[in-house]
């Protein structure tokens, strides 16, 4: 079959690899109709992410058809279509009873390697490292996927793949953003990064009844997809000061809900610390710019809390965690727990309150994948969101 594999730091390429194969008789083989390059896979094209290894398949927002089932799956037959999560999960172990998928005992055949980094292991993950359980990823004609009975999701007949594809990480992934920050009904929210976690971020947070969302972001078509999409208003960090800007907008007393969306490669308007992290970045001295995730500290209103769905990787530094102490801020983050969340979902794509599609600006073959990485990592050619179709 044909899949885009990474090959080292920006070089990721369209190539034959052999078929994937049932392994264990929870599995089943789904024929990949579409999928989608995620911001998440920056990380990766841009050689932040350790323990890759060159012809690892990429991608982890895929959906298609089951073509091939094992002996023990119950719950899923040939031809269903099904979205399929970015996190494996066994749907056994006591993080998994809890609902906390992401946080899977089980399924990372690689945990101690994640234990060492980590201290413990999350969920294995789909086309995201070996350290996070070597899994081939979804950017391929096909893909095995473990623990079926678990994590796909069923489409029901007449739903175009455009509308639920997101189902498979960034819709549920902005969502449980808006639950973390514990929005109260009136709140004001703000939001790092308006790529298209930041724009599922503010379309839910008005779901949870927020008073106002406020969508940071310098690329222009981001901030108008933020203004016509989600209802947003907007700041555009190259011209404005973040900071003084969130403090007159709510009378000096801050956000209430804060979200970082943007994760380990954020970038800043020629503020100090941003360009201390570009220039350590560059000389691998450290993995993560938290330009963003400072900001949001310093901004949120006292007694706030501060949500982060976006990813980092190892060790962001210069954090400024006095400030996150003394003004008794609440924090929360980690990977979606997506099965939680995606029936609901769901339910809102079919009632017509949301069509995920909205964030989609490219459809390309997966032939066109490497070129399409770079067009996205530069926000060239007004690339928001890429899908391919194999």
């Amino acid at each position: 079959m044909k899949a885009i594999c990474w090959h080292g730091t920006g070089d990721v390429r369209h190539e034959t690899v052999p078929d994937p194969k049932i392994a264990d008789p929870t599995d089943v083989i789904v024929r990949i109709t579409s999928t989608a390059i995620c911001g998440s896979d920056l990380h990766l094209f841009d050689g932040f992410m350790p323990t890759m290894q060159p012809g690892d398949v990429l991608g982890h927002e895929p959906m298609g058809e089951v073509v091939e089932v094992g002996k023990d799956v119950k719950k899923l037959k040939k031809g269903d279509r099904v979205v399929v999560p970015f996190t494996i999960a066994c749907g056994r172990c006591w993080f998994c009873e809890k609902q906390m998928f992401s946080l899977c005992d089980t399924s990372n055949p690689n945990a101690e390697m994640a234990r060492t980094a980590m201290g413990h292991s999350p969920a294995a993950l789909f086309g995201y490292s070996h350290m996070l359980g070597g899994f081939a990823g979804g950017q391929a004609e096909y893909l095995r996927v473990p623990y079926a009975d678990v994590s796909p999701l069923k489409i029901p007949e007449g739903m175009p793949d455009e509308k639920v594809l997101f189902l498979s990480d960034i819709f549920p992934t902005g969502y449980m953003a808006a639950e973390n920050a514990e929005i109260e009904p009136g709140d004001t929210v703000a939001v790092w990064g308006c790529g298209p976690v930041g724009q599922f971020a503010m379309a839910s947070a008005w779901m949870f009844k927020a008073g106002r969302v406020i969508g940071i972001d310098r690329v222009p078509e981001r901030l108008a997809m933020a203004r016509e999409h989600c209802k947003a208003e907007t700041i555009d960090f190259d011209t404005q000061d973040v900071y003084e800007t969130l403090q007159e907008m709510t009378k000096g007393r801050g956000p209430d809900r804060c979200i970082d969306a943007v994760g380990a490669e954020a970038h800043g308007s020629g503020s100090l610390d941003a360009i201390v992290d570009k220039v350590k970045g560059a000389v691998m001295l450290t993995t993560d710019r938290a330009h963003a995730l400072r900001q949001a500290i310093y901004c949120c209103r006292k007694g706030g809390t501060l949500s982060i769905p976006g990813v980092y990787i190892g060790f962001p530094d210069k954090l400024p965690f006095g400030a996150l102490m003394n003004k008794a801020l609440t924090v929360k983050t980690g990977q979606t727990h997506v099965a939680k969340y995606h029936n609901q979902l769901l339910k809102r794509v079919q009632a017509g309150e949301i069509d995920p599609s909205f964030v989609i600006t490219h459809r390309l073959p997966l032939s066109e994948a490497p070129a399409a990485y770079k067009t996205f990592r530069d926000k060239k050619d007004h690339c928001i969101k890429v899908v391919l179709k194999p």
